[in-house]
């Protein structure tokens, strides 16, 4: 889709546009030539079915505010907007195959918008409908750091931790390491409790209060859980293991989770 795009429009057409399939804008004038060679690989590429994106054209003459609110200098000006955002810029005219790579660079691929879709499934906690995506996913990325990291938070929501672990323990780098690594408190707290088959009879009333919070966990009462473990923490403040797994689980569920924030001031309560 080709459309001219002004001072007015602009929010609408680019701006809010953007958050759906990325906005190609090309700033342009009529008596520019470099632009007039520019225009046709643009127009020839935006007919390609394989990119799906909209090219929208701004005639400088007409619209200099844009111009410098965007601090385009010379023409062809070429910007690219997704999510609202500048993405990335060119200027002047290039090869079409280099233009091409552009903005196919900008088009989110199949593995991205799957994981988009696991990424809301996470975030509705529909835990076992995330896993199944998830591993499917995994199977054909293993490579892929940020697939096995939300894997590991859908078996954590569910209780599975010593898979959880496995799959955390494959993160290697990047901002996933610094994610897994909160997470791995849960993890060997679930694994460990699951793992060990003392009864609970031998064990002290705060242990079992301690272990009860990971048999919560697995029956996906995370909230129950909580409050268990911030209920040790107020008879102990150093039990086990139990501050570092609440702020995983505040990790697991993210920060603007409802239970994160509410819990997350009971606990600087408890400690503090």
């Amino acid at each position: 889709m080709i459309i001219d795009v002004n001072e007015e429009t602009f929010i609408e057409d680019v701006l809010e546009q953007s958050e759906a399939l990325p906005v190609i804008v090309d700033f342009w004038a009529p008596w520019c030539g470099p632009c007039r060679m520019l225009s046709p690989i643009l127009e020839g590429l935006v007919a390609d079915p394989s990119l799906n994106f909209v090219l929208a054209k701004v005639n400088v003459d007409n619209n200099p505010n844009l111009s410098m609110q965007y601090r385009v200098q010379s023409i062809p000006a070429v910007l690219a907007f997704v999510d609202g955002d500048v993405a990335d810029e060119f200027i002047g005219v290039q090869p079409e195959a280099k233009i091409r790579q552009f903005i196919q660079q900008l088009i989110p691929s199949e593995l991205d918008e799957a994981l988009d879709d696991a990424e809301s499934l996470l975030a509705t906690r529909h835990w076992a409908k995330a896993e199944q995506m998830l591993r499917d996913l995994i199977e054909e990325h293993p490579e892929r750091p940020y697939v096995a990291l939300n894997l590991a938070k859908a078996l954590l929501a569910q209780g599975e931790g010593c898979e959880a672990r496995d799959f955390l323990k494959t993160v290697k780098d990047g901002q996933e390491l610094i994610e897994a690594e909160k997470l791995l408190p849960l993890a060997k707290y679930l694994c460990l409790i699951a793992e060990d088959l003392t009864d609970d009879e031998a064990l002290s009333p705060l242990e079992v209060q301690y272990r009860q919070g990971a048999r919560l966990i697995s029956r996906g009462n995370l909230e129950a859980a909580m409050d268990g473990l911030l209920d040790v923490l107020r008879q102990d403040k150093r039990y086990g293991q139990a501050r570092q797994v609440m702020l995983a689980l505040f990790a697991l569920l993210g920060d603007d989770d409802e239970l994160t924030q509410t819990y997350r001031t009971e606990l600087a309560t408890v400690l503090f």
